[in-house]
């Protein structure tokens, strides 16, 4: 696994989001969260399209997420796949109203990575195994020295990764 001169990596199914803008370079942190659509289902496309804006909001289970405009750099599926939808130097916006070290909205220096999953349920071990390969090379790649929850930069407003993530498993 390495990253390209494009930013992206090498291995990933890249999947283009519009949800994006010029990053304040280079990334800083990175910032780990998980998802699922709906909560606690998984291997749909319904994360893709939320990110590339075509998730179907007339269905209840996601009339929240109308107009919603959010991405992220990487998602790392269940069965460690990874999903690229940002190039690491451009703004994914996967943070919201968040701040680090007295910086505010992280989005601007970070690296959102996403993991399918729910703060309710243990993640896998091929999602730990790639996680761990996906952070040396970031970390390698940009100089990044602090890895950190959504719950780190938004407490309160966040819980993801959540309780299940085990952060003794992850070269942080």
């Amino acid at each position: 696994m390495k990253i390209t001169s494009d930013h992206q990596i090498d291995i990933a199914k890249q999947i283009f989001s519009p949800n994006h803008s010029e990053q304040k370079f280079p990334p800083e942190i990175i910032v780990i969260h998980c998802i699922s659509l709906p909560e606690g289902h998984f291997g749909n496309d319904n994360i893709i399209d939320l990110f590339t804006n075509k998730l179907d909001c007339k269905k209840e289970e996601f009339e929240s997420l109308k107009d919603l405009k959010v991405s992220s750099h990487l998602l790392i599926n269940r069965n460690g796949e990874i999903l690229q939808f940002v190039p690491f130097n451009k703004t994914a916006w996967h943070a919201g109203v968040s701040e680090y070290k007295g910086k505010d909205n992280c989005n601007d220096f970070s690296i959102g990575i996403e993991l399918e999953g729910t703060i309710h349920e243990k993640f896998t071990e091929e999602q730990y195994s790639v996680l761990n390969d996906v952070l040396g090379v970031l970390k390698q790649k940009y100089n990044i020295k602090d890895v950190v929850g959504h719950s780190d930069i938004a407490p309160g407003r966040k819980q993801d990764p959540g309780q299940h993530f085990k952060w003794e498993r992850i070269n942080a």
